[in-house]
């Protein structure tokens, strides 16, 4: 069963250097599945034509396309109406769609935010952006040594003056599985939304954003076998009404004279200009794909063994340290060190053996920082991997050791 999703992705396929390929940077970006290449393809020859503005038949094919994927995406994360779904180019643009937006109507000077210690770049660098333009603070919630989360310091983090929280999901180097729903939970006591960035998120766990009761929550096409270039905000719709537009220009207009431009409704407010109405609509097979693999016991049980034998291997090598620990909130996603061998050494050595790494700081700097680090090795396995694959990494990763010992 596990070939048969293999045989979905041609790139898996490759040849790198004469090896077959290993592709273990999921997180960074995932295989696209010939579904995905197909709705492209369609798109792009049966369908290329600018969304909502013309009349005639290819416009409307893709309008249909581009809404269909709204409304797929509506019922995936299981917001409570199509109009919350924003489409984006990634989950980047979506923070910063919200710290714009959201920071220019409702944080004033003196205000904060708060961030933890593990976010992405993504999730820090347009809040500090927001807070030196508005004179407001940014605070971080810290983390254990073990990786987790430090829960239990958020409430008194939490001020009059905290005005939203921002919190990972996942994060894309611990590869734990934070505690959102009690984040939330914790927020919403004292008033204070939430934005949970899901780019890692939505690709291991389900998400229902209405028992998660999160305010907003972002996520990136290409991490879950999309096209590139798409992107998904949730916004509940009592904030989004009540943020003003993040880009100006057609289609997020309702009126426009040079005395006063009224704006159109949601969600049509937030994507100004052409958009990419090629790529939305790959998120539909993505997503199908995405159930079908969580619905598959073969796939799901591969995972499992391969998260456990990986984990397993790297914690019993006195050689390696291992960041983000508690295995029982752990994806199969593994971040490491090797005493005296460089990451990117290491990287690049595996990629002779045919194995597709992630080497460095991984956006993440403040979290490199905190734990006393200038990079790491990242191995990220998807739904297609295989612990075969698992096995042979162990195996290309102790040659590659011993090379630099």
């Amino acid at each position: 069963m596990l070939e048969q999703i293999r045989q979905q992705f041609p790139a898996l396929s490759a040849q790198v250097y004469g090896k077959p390929l290993v592709y273990l940077d999921n997180a960074a970006t995932a295989m696209r599945p010939q579904s995905v290449v197909d709705t492209w393809t369609q798109s792009v020859l049966a369908g290329n034509a600018n969304i909502h503005r013309a009349v005639h038949y290819l416009a409307g094919v893709a309008t249909e396309a581009y809404e269909g994927a709204r409304d797929c995406v509506q019922a995936f994360i299981n917001a409570p109406s199509r109009e919350e779904i924003v489409f984006t180019s990634g989950a980047t643009a979506a923070v910063n769609l919200v710290a714009s937006s959201f920071g220019e109507a409702f944080i004033q000077e003196g205000d904060e935010v708060v961030v933890s210690a593990a976010e992405h770049h993504s999730n820090i660098v347009p809040w500090q952006l927001l807070c030196e333009r508005k004179k407001s603070v940014l605070k971080v919630l810290d983390i254990h040594d073990d990786g987790e989360l430090a829960v239990e310091q958020l409430e008194s983090l939490l001020s009059p003056r905290t005005k939203i929280v921002a919190i990972s999901h996942i994060s894309n180097v611990l590869g734990l599985v934070n505690p959102v729903e009690e984040i939330v939970r914790i927020c919403h006591a004292k008033g204070v939304p939430v934005l949970v960035d899901g780019a890692q998120g939505i690709v291991h766990e389900p998400v229902d954003v209405q028992a998660l009761d999160c305010d907003f929550y972002v996520f990136s096409g290409h991490k879950l076998y999309a096209a590139t270039g798409t992107g998904v905000l949730y916004g509940k719709r009592k904030w989004l009404d009540a943020m003003p537009p993040y880009m100006g220009g057609g289609e997020m207009i309702k009126s426009v004279s040079f005395a006063k431009t009224t704006y159109a409704p949601l969600p049509e407010k937030f994507e100004a200009g052409t958009q990419n109405f090629n790529g939305a609509p790959t998120l539909v097979p993505a997503i199908r794909f995405v159930q079908e693999a969580r619905a598959n016991a073969s796939v799901q049980k591969e995972q499992a063994a391969i998260t456990e034998y990986i984990y397993t291997k790297l914690i019993e090598d006195e050689r390696i340290t291992i960041y983000g620990t508690p295995f029982a909130h752990k994806i199969p996603l593994f971040s490491f060190a090797v005493k005296n061998a460089h990451h990117e050494d290491l990287a690049l050595i595996l990629d002779k053996m045919g194995i597709a790494l992630r080497s460095g700081q991984m956006c993440a700097e403040p979290l490199m920082d905190r734990l006393g680090v200038t990079g790491l090795l990242r191995a990220s396995f998807g739904p297609y991997n295989t612990l075969a694959e698992a096995e042979y990494f162990v195996k290309s990763l102790e040659k590659a050791i011993n090379m630099l010992m």
